[in-house]
């Protein structure tokens, strides 16, 4: 089998994810743009499943960022405590609670740049953000992302800037905010980072690692 180029790589792994998974979402549980944000912020170093079984109640008491302006960190603290960092999490919540609503009126701006301006939120966490809830062609590039990235052949990137560069740049862009969801979603199930499912997985075919 001649080896496959960079582009036919990237054209054949599109392909069947688009055959076969299609628009996969965030596992996340939200139901506005602040408490997506939230759940983002709380599932950094953190697993999906474990913020939400937190959320549920977070939510209950402070639906909106104007109700978690108000409270104080040691109240978010207690709703939080199980996730990890939840003494810097806690902080974050409130402060960014806070600058939305005396910068933004409230509402997540669709800008990553000025997403970066608030407590918390770092360029992965904004591209989180504005691929979920705007459908912005962002990659953010997580654990996941840069283990499936680099073990397909799709990147060489030594750090998740390098990663995401390449994948924005060699992903069509109507498909980037879709991608960014098949990528984390390959790698939580399928790509994992101890013992990857290479006998269950559709693109190993395709795959750097697997020996293509």
């Amino acid at each position: 089998m001649a080896k496959l180029t960079l582009k036919q790589r990237y054209k054949h792994i599109i392909d069947w994810f688009l055959e076969n998974k299609g628009v996969q979402e965030t596992e996340l549980a939200y139901e506005n743009d602040f408490q997506l944000l939230v759940a983002v912020i709380l599932s950094a170093q953190c697993t999906d499943k474990r913020v939400n079984i937190v959320t549920p109640t977070l939510f209950a008491k402070y639906p909106d960022a104007r109700s978690m302006a108000k409270a104080s960190y040691e109240e978010v603290f207690e709703q939080i405590k199980s996730i990890s960092y939840p003494n810097s999490k806690s902080r974050y919540l409130v402060d960014m609670s806070r600058s939305l609503i005396e910068d933004f009126g409230g509402r997540v701006p669709e800008s990553t740049d000025e997403m970066q301006r608030l407590a918390g939120v770092g360029r992965k966490t904004a591209n989180v953000v504005a691929s979920v809830l705007y459908s912005q062609p962002k990659m953010a590039v997580d654990t996941h992302v840069f283990r499936v990235a680099r073990r397909l052949g799709l990147s060489k990137g030594k750090n998740p800037l390098q990663v995401e560069t390449d994948l924005t740049n060699n992903i069509p862009k109507k498909y980037i905010s879709i991608a960014h969801q098949w990528l984390i979603l390959h790698g939580r199930y399928v790509c994992q980072a101890r013992k990857p499912k290479c006998e269950e997985c559709g693109v190993s075919r395709w795959c750097e690692h697997f020996g293509n």
